[in-house]
């Protein structure tokens, strides 16, 4: 019989430093840096969906900094190409030979900005490079850094000029999550302070950040668990208000989000808590409402309705 994972104290010591570190930087969003973390945990990426200038570059700005990553910001556009991205092989006079000079793509944490206005072209280079953390330049296939984390964006209100990305494109992100407006209290305080004086993190050890990726795999996913998992993705295959439901792909996610949602609670193992905490921002943007329950062309307020629907539907295992 498989056991639970022991998870050491130094571990859960350093989790909590980092997301409070994160949390001082963008106070407010508790739940949307949790989040994050557990998508960068699960060794996943994450689509921010948010109107400009509620945060989301300090959100990764924050992560970067409180994880001692690099981090690079790209701004796509419409004729934004896959070698601005990827990199490209330049000739040398002095060597006589092609060298291969890398794109923004080789860092730590990505920030994909406004991904929808690039081509499908150039959004596909980057997805490819999320699921395969590596990319072929010159016939050469060379490792993207590891940890690699994407936080994509785009803006859900604007659709001149922009490229919405298909359902198996957007089937790549672990997450897709939304930072809101702040509350009347945060806000006022920023209004009364200088944004640059919020606390920066303090970076947490490299040696600690691997052992918390390594053990995420080891934290136990019990039977009972697997068949709740399972059940919440099974409805929505069935569901009459959805033209399409989550794939075997959404499964796993879901189960490898539970697992790194419960190392941030300190334990070895997966409770369905921990599954309904992250149903929502990782099965949300995989299934499809039906034409009918579009309400009125917002799919994304019908997906998470429906979604948050069936989950409830589902009794918890005993």
């Amino acid at each position: 019989m498989t056991r639970a994972a022991t998870v050491p104290a130094e571990v859960t010591q350093t989790l909590a430093t980092l997301e409070t570190g994160v949390c001082a930087a963008l106070p407010g969003k508790p739940d949307i840096v949790r989040l994050c973390l557990v998508a960068l945990l699960a060794r996943g990426h994450v689509l921010l969906e948010d109107v400009p200038g509620v945060g989301k570059t300090t959100l990764a700005k924050a992560l970067a900094k409180a994880l001692g990553l690099s981090q690079t910001r790209v701004q796509f556009t419409n004729d934004f190409l896959p070698s601005d991205l990827l990199g490209v092989s330049v000739y040398s006079a002095q060597t006589g030979a092609f060298q291969i000079r890398q794109g923004p793509v080789f860092t730590h944490v990505l920030l994909a900005d406004e991904l929808n206005r690039a081509s499908p072209r150039a959004q596909s280079a980057l997805l490819e490079a999320m699921s395969e953390s590596a990319v072929s330049l010159d016939g050469k296939t060379m490792p993207l850094p590891n940890p690699f984390f994407v936080i994509a964006t785009q803006n859900p209100l604007e659709s001149a000029g922009v490229f919405p990305l298909p359902e198996s494109q957007l089937d790549r992100f672990l997450m897709r999550l939304s930072l809101g407006y702040p509350s009347a209290e945060v806000e006022t305080q920023l209004l009364m302070s200088d944004p640059a004086e919020l606390p920066a993190p303090a970076p947490v050890s490299a040696e600690a950040l691997a052992h918390a990726l390594l053990l995420v795999p080891q934290i136990l996913l019990g039977q009972s668990c697997a068949d709740y998992a399972y059940a919440i993705v099974s409805r929505t295959r069935q569901d009459k208000d959805l033209a399409a439901g989550a794939s075997p792909r959404a499964s796993i996610a879901l189960a490898r989000a539970a697992r790194a949602h419960a190392l941030f609670e300190g334990r070895g193992f997966v409770t369905p808590e921990d599954i309904r905490a992250v149903a929502l921002p990782v099965l949300g943007h995989r299934v499809r409402p039906a034409p009918s329950r579009a309400m009125g062309g917002d799919a994304r307020a019908a997906n998470d309705a429906i979604v948050r629907r069936l989950v409830s539907a589902v009794p918890l295992p005993l």
